[in-house]
């Protein structure tokens, strides 16, 4: 009896370590969010991606509201095609715009929408295009490169100024210390 009670306990052990495994490797996998929601397609045009990935959250207001379907290239126009499935519970303007976001400054890249004014709304198929690419943080390192060369370059040219006139004591004149104005 004692080695069947020891036989149960190790197999359930090994089950509940491997639903540990699955839900490890669905998370890494960006997968642990199935939703059996409808969703409704809509697509979305942009010029640079960034590290933006399928499966990724679509966000509105920091509310998970979908996720990206496909990413594809249009040859045609030059830019990427992002399809995102939406969930039919969150209905949003026509006029909603769409940003490729960080969350913090090396995480995840995701979708944010933000909500127009309009009142028809968005349905199958139909197109955001108001967008907003992601910010590549080496395009930002290298724009502050240029921008600090372009200052150096055009600054350190000539010396028009001379230096201000040192004090003709050999004590520099310091400004005093608050409340010791008057007293000696």
């Amino acid at each position: 009896m004692k080695k069947k009670s020891l036989d149960y306990w190790v197999g359930l052990f090994v089950v509940v370590g491997f639903v540990a495994l699955l839900f490890l490797a669905l998370k890494a996998g960006n997968m642990s969010s199935f939703s059996f929601q409808e969703t409704y397609s809509v697509q979305a045009q942009f010029d640079n991606i960034g590290g933006l990935k399928a499966r990724a959250p679509v966000k509105s207001a920091g509310v998970v509201v979908g996720r990206v379907a496909s990413i594809r290239f249009d040859d045609k126009s030059y830019l990427a095609t992002v399809e995102l499935n939406l969930d039919k519970a969150y209905q949003f303007p026509k006029d909603t715009s769409a940003k490729i976001l960080t969350s913090g400054l090396l995480g995840e890249q995701y979708i944010g929408l933000e909500a127009g004014g309009d009142t028809a709304m968005l349905a199958q198929g139909s197109k955001i295009t108001m967008t907003q690419s992601a910010v590549v943080l080496e395009n930002l390192i290298g724009q502050f490169l240029y921008n600090k060369a372009a200052d150096a370059g055009a600054g350190g040219g000539s010396a028009s100024t001379a230096p201000a006139a040192a004090p003709s004591s050999g004590a520099a004149a310091l400004p005093a210390a608050p409340g010791t104005e008057g007293a000696k």
